[in-house]
């Protein structure tokens, strides 16, 4: 095991399907990579008898060469749920556990145990519910890296949406989009897309904040008090940025053909359109990590959890994104 690279795999909301998902996806799948999920053994166990999976749990050991798992077998590092878990329902008392799963991840990420860490989802409400401050993944890996500037991106196929706020009211997104803001974001994005994903000069399409990217001040002044004074000073630093560009005519062929990413200025500017083109194929990577972070495009389902429906090709493609960024961070070293 120690010349495999070794990804983290947090299985998320217990009542959810994020279990249902690891589940299947290690009963079906051999994997390049030595995956070690993060969870509850006993949940996974009741929901494989849920779900009529068979699977053996095999513990994790850091420090010890282990035998690759086989399809049906899976690494588990155990964290383990204060309160009962329901399949379907949510349980403050298990919030902590899966607030521990995220730190053990992120700091095996940070210490070189794990090449990348996936997350299955979490439900936010749930976790605010419980006393914990949580507004997401990207934001708490975030802090708890030290990062100062994360960028989340979808990405399904080759169309890649990042965003430059993330989980904020709609009232506060213009005040938030500031100069020194855009500018880190940007930078974040063409940094990652040359350096994570391998592209050389890359492309970046630039939403406008208003209707009409604010038809020339009349539908609002942010594009041009903020946004095309910093798409000008970028581009003076070499980065190719166009824009800003009406998102609703940006997300058509005419523009995306000749694009490596787009840049939305709130969530559901752009991800609707993402998701629409590619859900259930489409990956949430974290950018300007330290880390590697890739997630599902999806949330809890709670409605879906053990009973067999959850589909698992988001996790199935995070995971194998992972895999890969992490391979060419390690053949550049």
């Amino acid at each position: 095991m120690k010349n495999r690279m070794r990804l983290a795999l947090t299985t998320g909301e217990p009542g959810g399907i994020g279990p249902d998902l690891t589940l299947v996806l290690a009963s079906q799948v051999h994997w390049a990579a030595d995956i070690v999920v993060l969870g509850d053994p006993e949940v996974l166990r009741a929901r494989a008898r849920l779900l009529n999976i068979n699977i053996r749990l095999r513990p994790y050991k850091p420090d010890t060469e282990q035998r690759p798992c086989q399809p049906g077998e899976m690494f588990i590092l155990p964290v383990a749920c204060a309160g009962p878990v329901v399949p379907g329902s949510l349980n403050v008392d298990n919030a902590a556990c899966v607030l521990e799963m995220l730190k053990r991840a992120a700091q095996g990420c940070l210490d070189g145990e794990f090449a990348a860490m996936v997350t299955a989802p979490l439900h936010k409400g749930v976790m605010n519910d419980a006393g914990i401050a949580f507004t997401g993944h990207t934001e708490f890996l975030a802090d708890y890296t030290g990062a100062t500037t994360p960028v989340m991106m979808l990405a399904a196929g080759d169309l890649r949406v990042a965003l430059a706020t993330t989980h904020l009211p709609l009232n506060k997104v213009s005040e938030t989009i500031t100069p020194p803001l855009l500018r880190q974001v940007l930078q974040v994005l063409d940094t990652d897309l040359r350096e994570k994903f391998g592209i050389e000069h890359p492309h970046i399409l630039v939403c406008g904040l208003n209707p009409h990217a604010g038809e020339g001040g009349h539908l609002g002044t942010e594009e041009l008090n903020t946004i095309i004074p910093v798409i000008q000073q970028m581009q003076q630093q070499g980065l190719h940025l166009t824009g800003p560009l009406p998102a609703d005519t940006l997300f058509t062929p005419r523009h995306l053909e000749k694009a490596d990413a787009v840049l939305a200025m709130y969530h559901d500017q752009g991800l609707p359109v993402l998701k629409y083109a590619g859900f259930g194929q489409a990956v949430n990577v974290t950018l300007g990590l330290p880390i590697i972070r890739t997630s599902v495009d999806h949330g809890t389902a709670l409605d879906l959890a053990g009973k067999g429906q959850a589909e698992s090709s988001s996790l199935r493609t995070a995971i194998q994104m992972a895999v890969g960024l992490a391979r060419s961070a390690q053949n550049e070293q």
